[in-house]
């Protein structure tokens, strides 16, 4: 399959074009990539079971895994539910557009294969401004995981999704680099009391301000497990992972860096090539050759930012086992370490 690439530029009228064709695609079943404020997206039509095979299989992705529905204003998610509950209105009049997904019962109208066999359907009104135009113009409302290849780190660049699905899907939409770089936050709104399925930019302190009490689903922290179908993507399997090893170090910076600095000679002396990944403040405190900055510990956005993307610079230098610091779980920094503790397999080493 040739993958048509086309990016976005100051020109509107080319633009439209652009969105034109991808909602075209769209509309006759293909897949078409296109940036989100998140990451970027791998969309087809939410009401075609054959089009949510096609991105099942051209991510590699099991097909227990739900797809996100992706709609261009609020009204659209009574479409997909006949049971949409009053605090979804709330937290979407907070929220909404933006980088939060609610889980809702689906009606008849929604496959089971977009929904992973599940009764519930995940459901987000996104901020950008090309999704949004692609939605619209596409006549549907479109399913959606991560441009990439299942289980790798999610792509925040138009070139992540190239080096993952060209020659795999029919388009992609390339707008340049992502303003958030996390995937939405998640929250079921199935229970009594909200559970967040997925911590994202939208936090635990955020949604409790708005709604009263949240709770943080028991799987964040042990994975889903067995037969047991995921609720929402990124709780069962693998995600976000580079192709080297990756180990958390966690404690104060001295204890920190002096521990990271062992196992880098541990690694060498094994013929490995060790990637280190620090904060702003770390930074200068090692010597080497392959080691990335994600930002300062002080600027959680700019660290989520370049996460995805760090991981991926490693994957490009041939790196054997990677060395990262932990950092704060407040605010964002909860979805941060949740990124981060599923790419390292829980690897973690406190000091």
């Amino acid at each position: 399959m040739e993958t048509i690439i086309k990016k976005i530029t100051d020109n509107e009228i080319e633009n439209d074009k652009i969105i034109k064709t991808a909602a075209e695609i769209i509309s006759r079943g293909g897949l078409v990539a296109f940036p989100t404020e998140t990451v970027y997206g791998l969309g087809g039509d939410s009401f075609d079971p054959a089009a949510a095979a096609k991105i099942y299989a051209a991510k590699g992705r099991p097909s227990d895994n739900p797809l996100i529905v992706h709609i261009s204003e609020f009204d659209d998610i009574y479409k997909l539910s006949d049971e949409v509950p009053e605090i979804a209105k709330v937290l979407a009049d907070k929220f909404w557009p933006g980088p939060l997904t609610m889980i809702v019962k689906k009606n008849n109208r929604v496959p089971v294969t977009v929904t992973g066999g599940l009764d519930t359907v995940a459901v987000r009104l996104p901020s950008h401004k090309v999704a949004r135009k692609l939605i619209k113009e596409s006549g549907t409302f479109i399913a959606a995981p991560s441009a990439n290849i299942s289980g790798r780190p999610s792509p925040t660049t138009a070139k992540h999704v190239i080096d993952d699905l060209n020659g795999r899907i029919d388009m992609i939409i390339d707008d340049g680099s992502i303003e958030i770089g996390l995937e939405s936050t998640i929250v079921d709104l199935t229970e009594d009391v909200p559970v967040i399925l997925r911590p994202g930019y939208v936090t635990f302190e955020m949604l409790e301000e708005t709604v009263g009490e949240v709770r943080l689903d028991k799987a964040l922290m042990t994975g889903v497990k067995g037969n047991v179908k995921p609720k929402a993507p990124g709780m069962k399997y693998r995600h976000y992972a580079p192709k080297a090893e990756l180990t958390i170090i966690e404690g104060s910076p001295e204890k920190t860096v002096a521990r990271i600095e062992e196992l880098v000679k541990e690694a060498e002396r094994k013929g490995q090539k060790a990637g280190i990944m620090l904060s702003e403040e770390n930074f200068d405190k090692i010597c080497s050759d392959y080691k990335l900055c994600l930002g300062s510990s002080s600027d959680e956005n700019e660290i989520a930012r370049n996460l995805f993307a760090c991981l991926r610079k490693f994957d490009d230098m041939d790196i054997d086992v990677i060395f990262s610091e932990g950092f704060s779980e407040e605010g964002i920094g909860q979805a941060i370490m949740n990124r981060l503790l599923k790419a390292a397999g829980h690897k973690i080493i406190e000091v």
